[in-house]
């Protein structure tokens, strides 16, 4: 089992998935959306499972900062916006072959694992 970690390394959320993940010797690939952005196809697979609007972190200081709470854009606009600005990513991104959860979820991350 390999499971992928989308997030930046600031992000509480992202570090507990990694903790999560390493503790239970699970062999895991951090992706660093600073460093690497994710692809719209990548943004694509989480928001066929959940919607886009699921994907946007409106609490997030930078949504704030971009003045996107009165914005009116398409789906495929969003993910665009979201491949451009991680930090507007609700985080982490977690994946486990065709298995996708957004967000610090323990309960999905424990039954991949079968516990």
């Amino acid at each position: 089992m390999e499971v992928q970690i989308f997030g930046v390394k600031k992000s509480a959320d992202t570090r507990k998935a990694l903790r999560f993940f390493s503790e239970r010797r699970v062999k895991t690939h951090f992706v660093d959306l600073l460093e690497r952005p994710a692809s719209l196809g990548e943004l694509r697979r989480f928001a066929q499972k959940f919607g886009v609007a699921a994907l946007v972190d409106r609490a997030s200081k930078r949504f704030g900062d971009l003045g996107l709470q009165y914005a009116q854009l398409s789906d495929e606009r969003w993910l665009e916006k979201l491949s451009e600005e991680p930090l507007l990513l609700r985080l982490p991104l977690v994946r486990n072959a065709n298995q996708v959860v957004i967000g610090a979820d323990e309960a999905t991350w424990k039954s991949w694992l079968g516990r």
